[in-house]
Formats: structure tokens, sequence, C-alpha cells
């Protein structure tokens, strides 16, 4: 990895944390009213966005690379900001959080497996679907808050998938070429999978909020070639040999 490479990165979370923290919360007091459908999707949701994150931290920890370690420790905080953000938002409409959901516990699971390389692509799995959904939910409703609540989310959401990318091209350079685009056709496969499972467990928040299932799905799938396309693309330091 480029001694550094990270640095930058850890300077916009920085610069983000703080405008976040001058703009100030959104006015919970205008409260929030929204199909039960969309309700339990934002409860679930809310789940996923709640963690302490420190399975994540130790992995970047032992990455060696201290910049990326900072940069890490900032975007952990800001997905506990999601959090917050949607339980306040559940309490403002009277709803309450729950205190976990079989989807998360999966994921969790999935990305404890081995090293920091398997645990990002599972974690840019959920990334990649968290930016459809909060689109769909910015866009789909006619309550003030949840719109405000979803933009800022999706804000973030749109700067986690390109640090992550960033990451996982360092990582994925470390294996044989030959060996690179099978593993992101794996990871594609893997996430049309998930996008099946979300699509068929928020079915009916998505008709109300004006997304079928299957432009759901399509737009989850649409994403994801920027993805590889960000992952595979050679790292600016890269040599001219050939692994």
């Amino acid at each position: 990895m480029r001694a550094g490479g990270f640095a930058e990165w850890t300077r916009r979370f920085e610069e983000e944390r703080e405008r976040v923290r001058e703009q100030g919360d959104p006015d919970w007091g205008r409260g929030a009213t929204l199909p039960a459908a969309v309700w339990a999707g934002v409860q679930r949701f809310q789940v996923g966005e709640d963690g302490d994150g420190a399975n994540l931290v130790g992995k970047a920890d032992r990455a060696g690379d201290p910049d990326y370690a900072r940069a890490v420790r900032l975007f952990v905080a800001e997905e506990q900001n999601h959090a917050r953000l949607l339980a306040r938002l559940l309490e403002a409409g009277g709803m309450p959080t729950l205190s976990g959901h079989w989807s998360d516990t999966v994921f969790v699971r999935l990305r404890r497996l081995t090293g920091l390389r398997l645990e990002l692509l599972v974690l840019m799995i959920a990334e990649v679907v968290a930016l459809r959904y909060y689109r769909v939910l910015r866009d789909g409703t006619d309550d003030a808050l949840t719109t405000e609540v979803a933009g800022r989310i999706l804000a973030d959401e749109r700067r986690h998938v390109p640090f992550h990318c960033e990451r996982l091209r360092d990582s994925l350079a470390e294996l044989p070429r030959v060996a690179r685009r099978p593993v992101m056709a794996a990871w594609r496969l893997l996430l049309l999978a998930a996008a099946l499972v979300v699509a068929a467990d928020h079915g009916a928040a998505l008709r109300r909020l004006g997304t079928g299932r299957r432009r759901f799905v399509a737009g989850v799938m649409a994403s994801s070639a920027e993805v590889v396309d960000a992952v595979l693309a050679p790292r600016p330091d890269a040599g001219s040999g050939v692994r």
C-alpha cells in the first residue's frame, strides 16, 4: 500500500465531522409520518447501521497504515451517527428501534470470518445496497424529516463507497492479476443475492416509496459496475511489471 495514501481520506472525514457539528441535528420536533411498511424498513436499516465497529477497527490497525486506521475510525463514527439519526427519526414518528434483525446478524458473521479483505468485500455489499435504499427513501416520501435524514445519510454513503474501493484496490493488487476479476465477479453475485433478499424483505415498503422490487435490484446492480471498475483500476503508483 502507498505510504500515507489515506491521509487525504482522514482529512475529508475530519472536515465532514466538523461540518456536521456546525450544521446540527434536523428539527426532530416536526415529527414524522410514514406508512407502516416504510417504518419497518427504517427499523431494519437502523439495526444495520448500529454497532461499535471494533472488529473492523482492529483489522485496520493490523494493516499497518496509521492514516487508514484513523480514517476507519472516522468512518465507523459516521455509521454510528447514521444509527443515531435513524433512531431519532423513529422516535419522532413514535416508533421503537429493534434489538436485532436476522439480516444484520448474517452480515456481521460473514464479515468476521477472515481478514480485512473479506470484511471489506462483505461491507461493500451492505454499502452499495444502502446507497440505493437511502436514495429511494429520500425521493419516495413526502415526509420532510425523513427526506432530510435519508439525504444526510446518502451523502455520507456516497463518500464511503469510494473510500472502501480505494482500500480494496490496494488489497486486490496483492493478488495475482488473474485472480482479481473472478473475485469481483463473485462479489457481484453475492451482491445480487443480497439485493434480492432485501427487495423481497422490503417489497411492501419499496412499493409505497414508488420503486418496485425489480427496479430496486436493477439500481443496486448498476451501481456495482462502477465499484468493480474502481477496485480493478491500476494503482497510481503501480509499476509496469506483470504480476
